[in-house]
């Protein structure tokens, strides 16, 4: 469904894009992740039609940015993180405004508009002026708004910025209701652990190269961030700790009113013997297993030089 080859951009002598290259397939959701200014958001432009390269491709539905914008424009929707609306127009007016730039007849507007409210839990603000919604609600209004056409791919440029948590939860879901439909989106988000809630694969950018990019489990599997195994016995103080700091792979133990937490550079083999030896000193063991690191943990080592082979 998109498919970038070699993409640059340059603004003057800066280099925002170092010639990335990224394949996405249709009814993939896809986290976009690094720090301000990697170059996540004149990637996404460039796919909007918003932004010419300096040389490279990029094809949204097999149709090339430059080439074909229209036909692009057809099959996307596009919700940038800065955005503005039309204060004076009720939500309603609001869709319809879009709805006829699109040239959809009223006829077909008048039976769109009410499902798109209540798939973004805006049913009950149908009336409501614009301007009296909060940014929440409003950054769901504009997530409607770019489904008006029934585009076959999203592009949401940091959906969640500047959402309260209860906001960002409700954006979430939308999100994982889309994907149920099929849609193919592309999502940036510094809010990394929820991201990594809803997408199929990441792609992680950094002063404009990819980094590192594939399924979060195989990213994961191969950096092995912070491999740590949480220890839980009946008896708190049963000496676990000092027993644990004389063995090899062991290379720190900390103790808190969880249990032990043991971080261990070995692989599963020795995991396991690790396990054996904790039983054979009798010491009562409620749980022992390996803590699963997250997208930041993944996020933080890729952009401190780590690599994903």
């Amino acid at each position: 469904m998109i498919e970038i080859r070699d993409l640059k951009k340059r603004y003057g002598s800066f280099e925002a894009l170092k010639g990335i290259n990224l394949d996405i397939e249709q009814g993939t959701v896809f986290g976009f992740v690094g720090p301000n200014g990697a170059g996540k958001s004149t990637t996404m432009s460039i796919l909007a039609t918003l932004a010419l390269p300096t040389s490279g491709t990029a094809k949204v539905g097999g149709y090339e940015v430059t080439e074909y914008p229209k036909e692009v424009r057809k099959r996307i929707g596009y919700m940038p993180d800065f955005f503005g609306v039309y204060d004076q127009l009720k939500a309603t007016e609001y869709l319809h405004f879009y709805g006829a730039s699109y040239g959809l007849p009223r006829a077909e507007r008048e039976k769109l508009i009410p499902q798109l409210l209540e798939l973004v839990n805006l049913s009950d603000k149908k009336d409501t002026y614009v301007d009296s919604l909060s940014r929440g609600m409003k950054q769901r209004l504009c997530l409607a708004r770019c489904l008006v056409h029934d585009p076959e791919v999203l592009i949401l440029d940091e959906p969640a910025s500047g959402l309260d948590p209860r906001a960002r939860i409700e954006m979430r879901e939308i999100l994982k209701e889309l994907k149920l439909m099929g849609k193919t989106i592309i999502i940036s988000s510094h809010i990394l652990p929820e991201l990594a809630e809803m997408v199929d694969q990441i792609g992680v950018i950094e002063h404009g190269e990819m980094v590192a990019q594939g399924k979060v489990s195989d990213i994961q599997n191969r950096l092995r961030v912070k491999k740590v195994i949480h220890i839980r016995t009946l008896e708190p103080e049963s000496g676990l700790s000092d027993k644990l700091r004389d063995e090899p792979f062991v290379t720190s133990v900390l103790t808190d009113n969880t249990g032990v937490h043991v971080h261990f550079s070995g692989d599963d083999a020795q995991q396991s013997e690790l396990l054996r030896k904790v039983i054979s000193w009798g010491i009562p063991v409620v749980s022992f297993q390996e803590a699963q690191s997250n997208l930041e943990d993944v996020f933080l080592e890729i952009t401190k030089g780590g690599t994903a082979e």
